[in-house]
């Protein structure tokens, strides 16, 4: 009967290795493992390490993407220029619509691969 493991509501079991672990965790402290988020757990407004959030992203691509601001907001200065030098040809619109989309399928996890270096 030892062997048999209890958790409480405000505790869950590691991923990796089944210990019992406060349910806020992030790392296993038996096995060290990262804990993958819960979906019911996921934040749509969780940041990145510098501060930059893929939702205000996408919002800016959506909003004021046809002159670069989601490209400033994300340290891309020079695509930034780029996108303001050739707004009047409306080609940056239609590609900030579609990055817009990017950001919206796109994971946290990737967005802070990419773009959430400090």
């Amino acid at each position: 009967m030892n062997d048999l493991m209890v958790k409480s509501p405000q505790e869950k079991f590691c991923s990796e290795c089944g210990a019992v672990i406060n349910a806020k965790a992030e790392i296993c402290p038996k096995c060290g493992v990262r804990q993958a988020a819960a979906p019911s757990q996921i934040n749509l407004g969780t940041v990145a390490a510098n501060g930059k959030s893929r939702i205000a992203a996408a919002l800016f691509a959506f909003f004021l993407g046809g002159i670069g601001i989601h490209k400033f907001y994300l340290g891309q200065v020079g695509l930034g220029i780029v996108y303001l030098l050739f707004c009047w040809t409306f080609i940056p619109y239609i590609i900030s619509f579609i990055e817009f989309i990017l950001f919206l399928t796109m994971s946290d996890e990737t967005f802070n691969n990419k773009y959430g270096q400090a």
